[in-house]
């Protein structure tokens, strides 16, 4: 029973294990893996196929240079669908209501990009910290308001994520009770 309403934020444990690492393995413990065998059982090509379509999809609208980004995006599709199906579970958990989970995952592809960018584009990465007739007085202090802004992008993004993922639990039990 919950002593409150936000209860249901706490991440779970049971005998001081936490349940969020059993939540991320457990759906991965569903895939078949591929053997070393000519012809694959039924599942293992129906995974295959249904991969390389999805994968398909996913980069149609690409040019070349992006789908070596294929990979990392074709693991992030594969790891937070079954993760956000299980909380269609009736008393189950879903890791990514969890804000440790979020920011772990926006933190890095953030800065990921922010990276690449400034490595493969500088003046265009630079460029988006001042916006065209700017007046010269204001110059330093908006280059400090955007750089700021853009160090707190991932820490909005991660916390609006998880509020718009809990606010449907928080809503059902306002009502339930």
């Amino acid at each position: 029973m919950a002593l409150n309403f936000f209860d249901q934020f706490l991440s779970p444990t049971h005998l001081g294990i936490p349940l969020i690492l059993i939540a991320m393995i457990f759906p991965w413990i569903l895939y078949p893996s591929p053997t070393n065998r000519w012809l694959n059982n039924r599942l293992v090509t129906l995974q295959g196929q249904f991969f390389n379509r999805f994968s398909q999809q996913l980069l149609l609208p690409l040019n070349q240079g992006g789908h070596k980004w294929a990979l990392i995006l074709m693991s992030l599709m594969v790891f937070f669908y079954p993760i956000n199906m299980l909380g269609l579970l009736p008393y189950t958990f879903t890791p990514t209501t969890q804000l440790s989970l979020n920011m772990g995952f926006a933190v890095p592809f953030w800065l990921a990009t922010v990276i690449i960018g400034m490595r493969n584009q500088p003046t265009a990465a630079l460029g988006h910290l001042l916006t065209e007739g700017t007046p010269v007085p204001l110059i330093p202090v908006l280059i400090i308001i955007e750089t700021i802004s853009l160090f707190i992008r991932p820490i909005a993004l991660g916390v609006r994520l998880t509020a718009n993922l809990t606010a449907g639990h928080l809503l059902i039990q306002l009502i339930a009770t």
